[in-house]
C-alpha cells in the first residue's frame, strides 16, 4: 500500500472520504444517538452497528413463520431444515476456509466446550495447554473448567505467556519457545486470534506450524479477529476456531457463533464429541434411530437445529460483507486506523499522557487502537462520551478504540481527533 501523507485538517478527512470506494456502505447502517446527535461509534470491537436490513431479513422468517408454521422447515425460499448452508459463502470468505469445515451455530463459549470436548484429550504424558496471559475471561474459565473436568489441576496445566518486562504484546518468538520448553508435555496452544485488550493479531500461522511439530493440536479464539482482519485458516493448518457474530459482523448482540474445523478432521470417527440430532447424517436423521453418524466436515459438531431468526439478522450482514469484500475492507482498515494514529500522535506528541499499547505494525493488529491513560483516566473517557464519542474502557486505565471500515469515516476520525485534544487539555 502506498505510504499516505496525512493531514490534521477537516478537508483532508473530507477528501478521505470522497476517494473511498467503501463510503457507501456507512448508508447501510443505524447509529446511535449521544444528547440527540449522531455518535461517533468506535466501539464495533463490543457491539457492530445494525444494518437497516435487518428488520427485513427477520421480519420475512417471521412472515414464514405466519404463513407456513411447521412446513416452513421444508418449504418456501430458504426452507429452514437447511438453512444454516446460506451463510456459508461468505463465513467461508471471512474465516478462509471452505465452506464444509464452517458452520454458524449456538455461541462462542458453548462452542469453546464443545470443540474442546474433541480437541483436548490429555494423557498421563500430553496434557499441558498453552494460552496468552490475560487472555478474555471466557477463554480463563473455559480452560479451567476443562482442565478440572479432566481430574487436573490448572496451575500445574495451563501456560500462560506473558509479554516481557515493560513491554505490553507477546513476541512470537516467546510463544514458540514455550512451544519447545513444553513440547514433552503439550496438548494444545488454544488462545486469540486477536487479543482482546491490547488489540495484536496473533501470527496464527506461525503458532500453528510450531505447535504441530510437536504433536500438539491448535485452536483459535476468533471473537476480535473474524470480520475484523483477513483469516487463512485452511491454509494455515488450524485444527479448530470459534468466533461470534455481534462485534465486527454486526449481526445482533449475543448472537449466533461459528465454528472451524479443519478437513483433515471432517472424517476422524476417533475424535470425541458431544453429539445431538442436527449434527447426525442428514439422509438418515429422519431415521430416528440410536447410533451418531456425524455429518461431514464441521457440520458434525452441531447439535440442536438452527435458530432462525438470529441467522436471519446475521445473514443481513454477512450479504453486506460479500458486496464489499474483506480485503477491500482491509484496506481501508489499515488507512483509518492509520489516520487514527497519527492523529493521536500529532495530539500527544511525548507528552506521555497517553500511550498506544497495540502493535504499531499493520500487520499484527486489527482496526483497535488501546490507549494506556497515564494522565486523566477514566475522567478522559467520559468526556469522550459527553461529545458523542461511544469508545469502551477497560480497566485499570486502557480505552479501545475501533474504527471499522464497514461504517466508519475519515471525518468520524478527525472529529474524534479534536474531541480527545480537547479532552486532554480538560484533565491533564
Amino acid at each position: 500500500m502506498d505510504t499516505i501523507n496525512y493531514q490534521f485538517t477537516e478537508a483532508f478527512a473530507k477528501e478521505m472520504d470522497s476517494k473511498d470506494p467503501m463510503a457507501d456502505f456507512r448508508n447501510e447502517f443505524l447509529f446511535p444517538k449521544v444528547d440527540g446527535k449522531e455518535a461517533i461509534y468506535f466501539c464495533g470491537n463490543s457491539l457492530g452497528l445494525q444494518p437497516k436490513s435487518t428488520a427485513g431479513y427477520i421480519q420475512r422468517e417471521l412472515d414464514n413463520w405466519a404463513n407456513l408454521a411447521v412446513d416452513g422447515h421444508f418449504h418456501g425460499e430458504d426452507a429452514w431444515y437447511h438453512i444454516r448452508k446460506k451463510s456459508k459463502p461468505a463465513l467461508s470468505e471471512i474465516i478462509g476456509a471452505h465452506e464444509h469445515e464452517v458452520v454458524a451455530m449456538n455461541n462462542l463459549s458453548s462452542n469453546l466446550h464443545f470443540l474442546m470436548v474433541s480437541f483436548y484429550q490429555p494423557n498421563p504424558k500430553k496434557f499441558k495447554i498453552i494460552t496468552e496471559a490475560g487472555a478474555f475471561p471466557s477463554d480463563m474459565y473455559m480452560l479451567e473448567t476443562q482442565v478440572k473436568f479432566h481430574g487436573l489441576d490448572p496451575d500445574k496445566v495451563i501456560v500462560e505467556v506473558s509479554p516481557r518486562k515493560g513491554e505490553h504484546t507477546l513476541r512470537t518468538e516467546d510463544i514458540i519457545n514455550s512451544i519447545h520448553e513444553h513440547e514433552g508435555e503439550l496438548a494444545l496452544v488454544m488462545m486469540a486470534g486477536l487479543q482482546y485488550y491490547t488489540g495484536q493479531v496473533f501470527d496464527m500461522k506461525a503458532i500453528t506450524e510450531a505447535a504441530h511439530q510437536v504433536g500438539a493440536k491448535v485452536g483459535f479464539d476468533l471473537a476480535h479477529a473474524a470480520g475484523n482482519v483477513p483469516l487463512k485458516l485452511h491454509d494455515w493448518g488450524v485444527d479448530f476456531a470459534t468466533w461470534c457474530s455481534y462485534k465486527y459482523m454486526n449481526s445482533g448482540p449475543g448472537n449466533v457463533s461459528g465454528v472451524f474445523v479443519h478437513e483433515r478432521h471432517a472424517e476422524d470417527t476417533s475424535l470425541p464429541r458431544f453429539a445431538g440430532w442436527w449434527g447426525h447424517e442428514e439422509a438418515e436423521r429422519f431415521k430416528m434411530e440410536k447410533g451418531f453418524i456425524p455429518m461431514y466436515g464441521a457440520d458434525g459438531w452441531q447439535l440442536a437445529n438452527s435458530n432462525v431468526l438470529a441467522l436471519a439478522a446475521h445473514q443481513a450482514s454477512l450479504d453486506i460483507f460479500q458486496k464489499a469484500g474483506i480485503e477491500n475492507l482491509r484496506q481501508k482498515s489499515e488507512l483509518l486506523t492509520g489516520y487514527l494514529e497519527f492523529l493521536i500522535g500529532q495530539i500527544t506528541g511525548d507528552s506521555g499522557v497517553l500511550e498506544i499499547i497495540t502493535p504499531k505494525n499493520p500487520n499484527e493488529r486489527g482496526c483497535q487502537l488501546s490507549l494506556h491513560i497515564h494522565k486523566g483516566g477514566k475522567a478522559v473517557f467520559d468526556e469522550f462520551y459527553k461529545h458523542g464519542v461511544v469508545g469502551d474502557w477497560r480497566h485499570p486505565n486502557v480505552i479501545r478504540l475501533a474504527p471499522t471500515p464497514l461504517y466508519n469515516s475519515f471525518l468520524d476520525v478527525y472529529r474524534f481527533a479534536r474531541i480527545l485534544e480537547q479532552s486532554l487539555k480538560k484533565f491533564t
